[in-house]
């Protein structure tokens, strides 16, 4: 089964982040021109693609919704507690992201589960502090199967799935996905991939020093 919603865009956030001139992250997702009016001239503007009102429980039973949110930027994924392919990687790799903006107060993670059967807050509270980690700076979240697997694909354009054929029972991409304080798509990063997480962490920063000036 081959799921890729995000490889091309991903390829083209590499390439464009590449160049030392750019200073500025590209917008990713969906995007719409509007024609509005302003001081009797008509104008076109872009609505972008944003990550919609979501509610989710996360570790620590405590409900966490898109208003934690406001005001920070913020890195996405999808994962299982019992997977044993790319998950594992997967967080060893954010841990890198977590120590380097820890306590950063403009700055989340959040970790979705894509096993909505399993992986109850008590299950995410035993896997957070495996990790290491304590506050609320990271988030481990579990929703129903159509609200998490809605806003993956829909809206983070993760794809994930349950794959019977599949040794976990499940199958994902592991993109680290980065959304700026406007709920906007800013990036897509293979978690797996040490280089890709480590110009994650530039774009992050680049992207904080966007709300600088």
């Amino acid at each position: 089964m081959k799921i890729k919603p995000f490889i091309t865009v991903s390829l083209i956030l590499l390439t464009a982040c590449s160049s030392k001139e750019n200073k500025k992250l590209p917008i990713l997702g969906n995007r719409e021109p509007v024609e509005k009016t302003m001081n009797g001239k008509t104008v076109v503007d872009t609505i972008y693609q944003t990550i919609p009102t979501f509610s989710f429980l996360n570790q620590d039973s405590v409900i966490v919704s898109d208003k934690d949110f406001d005001g920070k930027i913020y890195v996405a994924d999808f994962f299982f507690t019992s997977c044993t392919s790319i998950c594992p990687v997967m967080h060893r790799n954010m841990l890198k992201l977590y120590t380097k903006f820890k306590d950063h107060p403009e700055v989340k993670i959040i970790s979705h589960s894509i096993d909505t059967k399993y992986d109850t807050p008590s299950r995410l509270k035993k896997y957070a502090n495996k990790l290491g980690l304590k506050g609320d700076q990271w988030e481990f979240v579990h929703g129903s199967r159509d609200s998490i697997y809605g806003i993956a694909g829909k809206n983070y354009l993760v794809a994930v799935s349950e794959d019977n054929k599949s040794t976990d029972g499940f199958i994902h991409q592991g993109w680290f996905v980065l959304v700026d304080k406007e709920k906007r798509l800013r990036g897509a990063y293979d978690g797996t991939n040490v280089e890709q997480v480590d110009q994650l962490i530039k774009d992050m920063q680049t992207l904080l020093d966007e709300y600088k000036k």
